[in-house]
């Protein structure tokens, strides 16, 4: 029988209550003792374990963020502290340990497996920028999130005539608001992967004016050159010479909560299943993704050393389409 942990690490994402919930009951199943580990690495680190069975995670699927709690934790980026979170889930004997997370959760997952302790690793986070897996859980909700932005913006850009500048979580990649720039109809799309100049964006919002279009809607990546507060001060420096000013929409943390879509609720379902999977046949040191439509995994040594890249053909459709 075996004794298996589960935490959340990182920021929370839309279908984490999903995963963990998969995790509990596809290993309950299995007639294996589960546990749950509150505030992530750190309340590994304090020994923050508690056994959950399948009422635990009862009513939790339709919820967003994690009822595990997730924190930040300074001491597990040390060796010692690392140990340190080894020793407890050993001394509570504890077999394996599946987290839920992202670039930062999963690199910290290597390192554990590097020390010798078996880990698996499931794919969340909103950013969609981890190695190893096409989509993770929390984009989709996210994604729909900064689509319903756009579209009550344009509304009242329309109304008022006014050009919008919305700003979307991302971290340092730039898929979000790609995607949402695309889907949204935006007229320009700002993110890290190309670079971008603020005259381009006040040469498109120009054509949108003079096209007779009665809105102009900007999508930018929070981690892109020129971001939303810099843009801003240069539209306003500028303001006499370009004859307009734009207004800015910070969507930021609001993109993370509200309860996860059917998509991820469904996507972290499988990938709880698919970590459980990996723990049954032994196969540790991985992160449990989604590739080709089919559940997948890869080394963690890839995932944290590798940089995924977003997709060029949908980096060319943007600019076609803007």
């Amino acid at each position: 029988m075996k004794h298996v942990a589960v935490l959340t690490s990182g920021g929370d994402a839309p279908g984490m209550n999903a995963a963990i919930r998969s995790v509990i009951r596809c290993g309950v199943a299995k007639g294996w003792i589960m546990y749950g580990i509150q505030n992530g690495y750190a309340g590994l680190i304090a020994g923050k374990i508690k056994e959950m069975g399948t009422r635990d995670v009862g009513g939790i699927i339709q919820k967003g963020g994690t009822i595990l709690g997730s924190a930040r934790c300074e001491e597990f980026k040390t060796n010692e502290g690392r140990l340190k979170g080894i020793r407890t889930l050993r001394r509570m004997g504890i077999d394996a340990l599946v987290v839920i997370g992202g670039n930062g959760s999963q690199t910290g997952s290597y390192h554990l497996h590097r020390l010798g302790y078996p880990v698996v690793g499931v794919a969340s986070t909103i950013d969609n920028d981890l190695y190893g897996s096409e989509m993770t859980i929390g984009v989709d909700t996210a994604l729909n999130i900064a689509l319903e932005a756009i579209d009550r913006l344009k509304t009242t850009a329309s109304s008022h005539q006014r050009a919008f500048l919305i700003e979307v979580m991302g971290r340092d990649c730039g898929y979000l608001a790609l995607m949402s720039g695309i889907a949204g109809g935006a007229e320009y799309t700002l993110i890290p992967e190309i670079e971008s100049d603020p005259e381009e964006v006040a040469e498109k919002l120009r054509l949108a004016y003079e096209h007779g279009k009665s809105h102009a809607i900007i999508v930018v990546a929070e981690g892109a050159k020129y971001n939303a507060e810099s843009l801003i001060k240069f539209f306003e420096k500028h303001q006499d010479r370009l004859g307009f000013k734009i207004r800015a929409t910070i969507l930021g943390h609001v993109q993370r909560g509200g309860d996860p879509g059917a998509y991820d609720r469904l996507l972290a379902s499988r990938l709880g299943n698919g970590a459980v999977e990996a723990v049954d046949r032994e196969e540790y040191g991985v992160l449990v993704g989604i590739n080709k439509s089919e559940i997948t995994t890869i080394p963690l040594k890839d995932v944290a050393s590798k940089k995924k890249e977003i997709p060029i053909e949908m980096m060319k459709l943007a600019r076609i389409l803007d």
